[in-house]
């Protein structure tokens, strides 16, 4: 099933109604675009980079709302906005895909994540100071490269630095420049790390969305036999009542949905069981370079390093975990049913970050992964509640690794 956009927030709800003409609801969609997409920002026309610098409207409803650019040899020329691509997880693609929506115009089709790779725009020379430390969003790593964005950008740069295996995707790195150079159009930078830190809120991302899906009524659920007594988790689950239930949005750059087959998670996951651990981390590591908020490749990440790199294996789960959280809030009342399978991919970071916690023996913060993931899927298609009683007599996970893989 193709997902299509639809109309953000955001805009002005006359636009959704319907009931302003349409010369009207031109210029609440340039107002939108005015306040909420930050120019000049990167864009692409035909797959050129360009540079978008303006959105207009002239009272021209044949003509619609259109967008000043600028090359990268500095010449300008305006076009049609519909004709206008941003970066798929910016805040403003969605408003440029709800105004191709309202103008009839099919939603751009999927692109893998090499072609995802390969149309970024790259770091300037001037985009960045050599003359002290530089902060850099790591998005890949290679043994001896990473790809990485500054702070507040979508241009990429190589960077080559020693240590990068100790570094994952969605973690900030400070780096003491070298040097700076190009090699065959790519822009590549050499430093030293000098520290690492998680800090999601820093990295811009746009939160996953949150669909509703009505109530979810435990009192209805089937729970066991007719007759079996009920543990006291359950009845509390029952006595508290219904709770609305939410789908969050799943991110898989170049997933094709009208193709079952089109799912490069699986690919990923085919060679891990070949043995093929190299082309798995590649596929993944491409995955969280187009887009960052794609929560399972962060968990099978982790599940690479898992069996023999607990230290490593923490640190992917936990950029899916805190991506997650940017959707849920601190206040999230709701729960988050097993059944949609959107709401999977954070549940799997949920679970080896819970699972990594017990082995480094950090029992408190365990517990309370999984009581968390208790509250957000009381059905518990993962097993929490059978960890639990091990983590709070803190028992050793070396003790039940063969139990609980």
């Amino acid at each position: 099933m193709t997902r299509e956009p639809s109309i953000p927030n955001k805009l002005p709800e006359d636009i959704t109604i319907g009931i302003l003409d349409e010369n009207e609801q031109l210029q609440a969609f340039r107002q939108a675009f005015q306040e909420n997409i930050n120019v000049p920002c990167d864009g692409f026309v035909i797959d050129e980079p360009v540079s978008v610098i303006e959105f207009d409207y002239v009272d021209n409803a044949r003509r619609g709302i259109t967008a000043k650019c600028r090359r990268a040899d500095g010449s300008e020329y305006t076009i049609a906005a519909a004709e206008i691509e941003l970066s798929p997880h910016s805040g403003g693609a969605d408003y440029l895909a709800a105004y191709r929506k309202w103008l009839g115009i099919a939603p751009s089709p999927p692109r893998s994540a090499a072609e995802i790779l390969h149309r970024r725009h790259k770091i300037d020379p001037s985009d960045l100071d050599l003359s002290g430390p530089i902060e850099l969003i790591v998005l890949s790593v290679k043994r001896t490269t990473a790809r990485c964005s500054p702070p507040g950008s979508d241009r990429s740069i190589t960077l080559r630095a020693a240590g990068l295996t100790e570094v994952v995707p969605g973690e900030i790195i400070t780096i003491a420049p070298k040097k700076q150079w190009s090699y065959a159009g790519n822009p590549y930078l050499s430093g030293m790390i000098k520290s690492t830190r998680l800090d999601i809120e820093a990295l811009g991302l746009l939160p996953l969305r949150l669909e509703e899906q009505g109530m979810w009524d435990p009192s209805i659920f089937y729970w066991g036999d007719e007759g079996e007594p009920l543990d006291d988790r359950i009845v509390r689950v029952i006595e508290r009542g219904p709770w609305p239930a939410f789908k969050m949005e799943q991110v898989v750059p170049g997933r094709d949905y009208n193709d079952p087959f089109s799912d490069p998670i699986e690919d990923a996951n085919d060679h891990k069981e070949a043995g093929d651990y190299e082309e798995a981390n590649k596929i993944l590591m491409e995955l969280c370079q187009a887009d960052l908020r794609c929560l399972d490749a962060h968990a099978h990440l982790g599940n690479l390093d898992f069996d023999h790199w607990a230290e490593g294996a923490i640190r992917h789960y936990e950029v899916g975990v805190r991506i997650g959280e940017l959707s849920l809030g601190a206040d999230f009342k709701g729960v988050l049913p097993w059944g949609h399978i959107d709401n999977r991919p954070f549940f799997r970071c949920l679970h080896g970050f819970g699972l990594c916690l017990w082995r480094l023996s950090r029992f408190d913060e365990a517990e309370d992964v999984f009581n968390w993931m208790l509250r957000l899927n009381p059905v518990d298609n993962l097993g929490a509640r059978i960890l639990l009683p091990a983590i709070q007599s803190r028992e050793r996970w070396e003790d039940f690794k063969e139990e609980y893989p």
